[in-house]
């Protein structure tokens, strides 16, 4: 069982003790503009294992992807249609995840699937974060099906010694579900309603 350390988010160890630990199959949390996320090198896939292991989530459910910068895609994902690429540069950071198709670099343990979820939160921190350190296969940090964690608190109370870093931010505004829109093929559709509609969309690029 790991040793779980925390470190505050101002503390100027904590993103190089983050890169440092997730080049060594490590894992960690932090605060989103949503919740706490666990993650792991999303190309590793003993790190992978890690996450499932941790939360005892099902292996058939694809872990997600956040990212800091619009070119960390590249290495995540097979192609990036223009319409998609012009979504991405007019939502993000915000509430909306692509699912695109993935880069054959991707392990199987994120994604059983030929696509991956893909999104940028919209937390100054986060977003620094996942620029020095590059994409992370991040999921809600706690047990699965349980409560999602808004303070170090209850990932400790859920993970604790399951991970071996918490980067502390304070308390999170809470859960809120992002537009979840498929961009792999011609057409855009909607496969969880959220705070961005398919018109919206459909707008931004033209399309209505």
């Amino acid at each position: 069982m790991a040793v779980t350390q925390i470190l505050s988010t101002d503390d100027p160890k904590a993103i190089p003790t983050a890169k440092h630990l997730i080049r060594d199959d490590g894992l960690i949390a932090f605060p989103t503009d949503t919740i706490y996320g666990v993650a792991g090198d999303p190309f590793s896939p003993t790190a992978l294992q890690k996450i499932y292991a941790a939360k005892e989530r099902p292996q058939e459910k694809a872990l997600p992807v956040l990212i800091g910068e619009l070119c960390q895609l590249d290495d995540l994902v097979q192609f990036l249609s223009s319409q998609a690429r012009r979504i991405a540069e007019a939502f993000w950071p915000g509430a909306l995840t692509l699912v695109l198709p993935k880069n054959q670099r991707i392990p199987p343990e994120l994604s059983p699937y030929p696509t991956i979820g893909i999104r940028m939160p919209d937390l100054d921190f986060t977003l620094k974060l996942l620029a020095e350190i590059g994409p992370l296969a991040t999921t809600s940090a706690n047990i699965s099906n349980g409560t999602n964690p808004t303070t170090v608190d209850e990932v400790m109370a859920q993970l604790g010694g399951r991970i071996d870093l918490i980067l502390d931010g304070g308390p999170t505004r809470g859960p809120t579900a992002s537009t979840v829109v498929d961009a792999s093929g011609a057409e855009l559709r909607i496969l969880r309603e959220g705070p961005i509609s398919l018109s919206e969309l459909n707008a931004h690029l033209g399309k209505e």
